[in-house]
């Protein structure tokens, strides 16, 4: 029965550095948060970092534009953000309205405060192992491996889900360790070869976003599986691995919800205090 890779408890040890370096600086760090139109699942996401940005004493700045705002008006809001010295990460909120391109909008925000760590030039840090930004999740999922004692070194890791968010970045952080990565996707589903790589998984993380898409008995013994997905079926919350069978093979698993969820917010604030202590940030 495997062990559980719980992110809370991670969660809190980092929170406990990041207060004791925003308490180092002469003023707090300051998060712009951009959200455009209403969404449920925006606002609750808004919540969980604001409640984490006052318990670690960093400043959190909600600025909200009506759904009908033009895309021209946010991009002169986010240039007004990179050139205000009191800002130190600037985050927009997903999803953005039809008339709003994201991949256009994240490229506008500055680098050393893009706490996503989705700009292409932090991406490129990334490939030469020197980010001071790392996306979140991906960064998230390093935390719990680094958790369970598993030395990468050699280790044949799956990653399901090809994303600029998880599954790219996720697979560079995995290099750097010098694992031996194999990155699945729709076409290795549609090739019928998802099974046979999963099987052949030392270390498994899964993040697609759909529900027991990978079976319980595909599961190497003794694997590592970091489960990202996030699913509502019925009244439930579920991952992208059927945890009932994975649970029974693997050596440690991650909780849907409860493992990778929790220390995403947590890295973002994180990438907060790194983005005020580069240069040109408050740093004092």
């Amino acid at each position: 029965m495997a062990k559980l890779l719980e992110g809370k408890p991670l969660a809190e040890k980092i929170k406990e550095v990041l207060k004791a370096k925003v308490a180092a600086f002469k003023n707090a760090p300051v998060l712009a948060s951009i959200q455009v139109g209403e969404n449920a699942g925006a606002a609750a996401y808004v919540r969980s970092q604001q409640k984490a940005a006052e318990n670690l004493g960093i400043v959190y700045q909600l600025h909200q534009l009506g759904a009908d705002t033009p895309e021209s008006q946010l991009v002169d809001f986010i240039l007004k953000c990179n050139q205000d010295p009191g800002v130190n990460g600037i985050i927009i909120q997903m999803p953005l309205p039809a008339q709003i391109d994201y991949k256009k909008m994240s490229r506008l925000i500055t680098p050393r405060k893009d706490v996503e760590g989705m700009h292409p030039q932090n991406i490129g840090k990334l490939v030469f192992g020197n980010a001071a930004l790392v996306p979140c999740t991906a960064g998230a999922v390093m935390e719990l491996l680094t958790a369970s004692g598993v030395d990468l070194y050699g280790k044949e890791v799956v990653v399901v889900g090809h994303s600029e968010i998880v599954g790219k970045p996720l697979s560079l952080l995995l290099l750097e360790k010098f694992a031996t990565v194999t990155v699945c996707h729709i076409g290795t589903s549609k090739a019928g070869k998802l099974q046979d790589h999963v099987s052949k998984a030392e270390v498994l993380v899964v993040a697609v976003g759909k529900a027991a898409l990978i079976k319980g008995e595909w599961i190497k013994e003794g694997a590592i599986v970091i489960d990202v997905g996030i699913n509502r079926v019925g009244e439930r919350i579920v991952g992208d691995v059927e945890f009932e069978g994975a649970e029974k093979k693997a050596s440690y698993i991650t909780p849907v919800p409860g493992g990778v969820g929790p220390l995403t917010v947590t890295l973002l604030m994180r990438n907060v205090v790194e983005a005020a202590l580069l240069p040109h940030g408050d740093g004092s």
